[in-house]
């Protein structure tokens, strides 16, 4: 799945942490935000390995939710955001295409590497492709719960995500034309 999407899944999560606390409403974005981001930095290094950690962030998401639960801060609600959406987004990548360099083409078996078995998850193609239509179809119906709860500069951050997301559908096929030899 696209960056955006795995952002707009965290920002759903912070959606519902604002509706009963509304005054952490920036620090769940941040943290959920972030958090549905950062395992993707790792994008150019083992990509969905290096960064991708499904069973490590739960369990250091429940505890973390634990204590924004008992002792709510800013830090806390961040950080505990943070964690549920990185293992969201690291999970739900077994649940797209492969890690080849056209995903479309299915010819990967590998989708998230689970580090306690040193074994890789096999891709479900639920979403064929990072980029695909029902990519961003998902990504726009995800990100619905961040334009109702949020405004400001968080609202505008969505609506340009959105934008950056539906360019690439568009693009990305074409993308790999301009990809380097050695990434193929």
């Amino acid at each position: 799945m696209m960056v955006t999407t795995h952002a707009f899944v965290g920002l759903a999560l912070a959606s519902a942490v604002v509706a009963v606390a509304p005054e952490f409403a920036v620090a769940a974005a941040v943290g959920g935000a972030a958090g549905g981001i950062f395992p993707d930095l790792d994008l150019l290094a083992a990509h969905r390995k290096t960064l991708h950690f499904p069973v490590y962030y739960t369990g250091l998401a429940v505890p973390a939710v634990v204590g924004a639960a008992v002792a709510p801060s800013t830090t806390t609600v961040a950080a505990a955001l943070f964690l549920v959406s990185a293992a969201v987004h690291s999970a739900s990548d077994a649940f797209g295409g492969g890690l080849e360099l056209k995903p479309w083409e299915g010819t990967s078996d590998r989708a998230v590497f689970l580090h306690p078995t040193k074994t890789w998850v096999r891709p479900r193609r639920w979403v064929r492709y990072d980029g695909s239509p029902e990519d961003f179809v998902l990504g726009a119906l995800v990100s619905v719960p961040a334009l109702v709860t949020f405004d400001g500069s968080i609202r505008t951050a969505v609506l340009a995500a959105l934008l950056t997301s539906l360019v690439y559908t568009v693009l990305r096929k074409r993308i790999v034309e301009f990809a380097p030899e050695w990434m193929e």
